[in-house]
């Protein structure tokens, strides 16, 4: 496991039940802090990592001998840390992204980034209503694997199912990570309106139209559209925007309340939503395919201070008339 944020921290603990994994902890003092606590205090404070977890700070280390290689980074530092390792793998070894973002720049999926840097291995992608405090309490919940491998699909289904986790296969790797992707931006659309002082019908508003227009782009990219109804889709987006633990639905609130950006980022101790960075490459992807999607667009603004929640509600609410079927 590569990364360890809350996420990873989660997974890699849980993947310690069904089969020896290691976790890379980008600062030597974290690490050294859980292998001689068996705590993540600064990401997953409430949970300690399975017993038998191995932690280094030493990537090569992290990956030698590896069959699985899971990444779990934030997505603007995602290509430099693979590109790290990327020389080191197993020839075997299949990858996977457990990222929810898209590359600023080139506007890549992450698991594009790993067949950039590593094009002859099997690439996967883990998605769906998986908040990280829930999974370490060990709350039932369900995944998707992703892979265009059916055979590497169902072996990761094995390695990443335990009592109260129950996974899926998939063969949509584009549709899952679309989904995960535009989920955290309808988030932060969510939590403004809720910011601002709103109900659940702006809040059902936003979530059924934000649901649109990830199906939308998804298309365009040829994802499957019956993705977005299911566990990578919309069961994300329920899970996302229903949840005050999400750090994208966080940040709306906060902007719904008139902080600005530069003062939401600063006082989030290293936390990583996601939607934030990835709002405007998913804004300029959309514009590349030729899809019309307002409500990231307003919420690409509000994240780059260029508009108000309070405006950028505004100009959804008088946007021109049109059939729902548009």
């Amino acid at each position: 496991m590569i990364g360890a944020g809350s996420w990873g921290t989660t997974m890699a603990s849980h993947l310690a039940h069904n089969a020896p994994t290691v976790l890379w902890v980008r600062r030597p003092e974290l690490a050294e802090e859980l292998r001689t606590t068996r705590v993540n205090s600064r990401y997953l404070p409430e949970h300690p990592v399975h017993s038998e977890l191995q932690i280094t700070s030493d990537v090569v280390d992290a990956v030698t001998d590896a069959s699985l290689v899971v990444v779990a980074v934030p997505s603007a530092g995602f290509r430099d840390v693979v590109r790290s390792l990327a020389l080191h793998l197993e020839p075997s070894a299949v990858l996977m992204s457990l990222t929810k973002g898209l590359e600023r720049g080139t506007g890549r999926r992450m698991s594009e980034v790993l067949v950039d840097l590593a094009p002859n291995h099997v690439v996967s992608v883990l998605s769906g209503p998986n908040l990280a405090g829930e999974i370490a309490a060990g709350q039932p919940a369900a995944s998707v694997v992703a892979c265009t491998d059916a055979r590497v699909a169902v072996q990761l289904q094995e390695v990443f199912t335990r009592p109260l986790f129950r996974v899926y296969t998939h063969d949509d790797v584009i549709g899952c990570e679309i989904g995960g992707v535009v989920k955290n931006v309808i988030a932060i659309a969510a939590g403004m309106a809720h910011g601002m002082g709103f109900g659940d019908n702006s809040r059902a508003t936003l979530i059924t139209r934000g649901l649109v227009e990830m199906g939308r782009l998804g298309a365009k990219l040829g994802a499957n559209p019956g993705t977005f109804s299911g566990l990578a889709g919309m069961g994300d987006v329920i899970a996302t925007c229903s949840s005050m633990k999400s750090r994208n639905t966080t940040v709306g609130v906060r902007l719904g309340k008139g902080e600005s950006i530069a003062d939401i980022n600063a006082s989030m101790n290293h936390m990583v939503a996601e939607g934030v960075k990835s709002a405007g490459a998913v804004v300029a992807l959309a514009r590349k395919m030729g899809v019309e999607m307002p409500i990231s667009e307003a919420v690409a603004e509000v994240c780059e201070g260029r508009l108000s929640a309070a405006d950028g509600l505004l100009r959804l609410m008088t946007r021109s008339r049109k059939s729902e079927r548009e």
